[in-house]
């Protein structure tokens, strides 16, 4: 049962910081993205606006498995950043392409929030 709960051979301390630290930045990033929602109000466009809380998201809430220890995940602004100052562009290529990959898709998801904001304005 234990064997279950230990990822990697780390000890239950350490998982529990993990997921402690994952509460706390989702709550952080819940937070500060209604904060800058509530700072971007006064664009007059909707689709400006929507653009940039939806950057917020990518840039913010994309992940990026970690290296050092299989199965956990880092945010991949703050793993991309470290690895570009250490010098290792392989590691900070694949955090951006990760973040690349979500720009995609929440362009995709911005886009289809544009058309149905047109068709419910009518």
């Amino acid at each position: 049962m234990v064997e279950s709960m230990v990822i990697a051979g780390l000890d239950a301390e350490t998982q529990t910081a993990y997921a402690l630290f994952w509460g706390i930045y989702v709550v952080g990033f819940v937070l500060f993205y209604w904060a800058m929602s509530r700072l971007i109000r006064w664009i007059p466009l909707y689709g400006l606006r929507t653009l940039v809380k939806a950057l917020l998201i990518v840039v913010i809430a994309t992940p990026v498995q970690s290296t050092v220890v299989d199965g956990w995940w880092v945010p991949a602004w703050l793993f991309g950043g470290y690895e570009t100052l250490m010098g290792d562009p392989s590691e900070a290529a694949r955090a951006y392409f990760n973040m690349g990959v979500a720009a995609l898709i929440m362009a995709l998801v911005w886009i289809l929030d544009l058309v149905r904001y047109r068709f419910t304005r009518r």
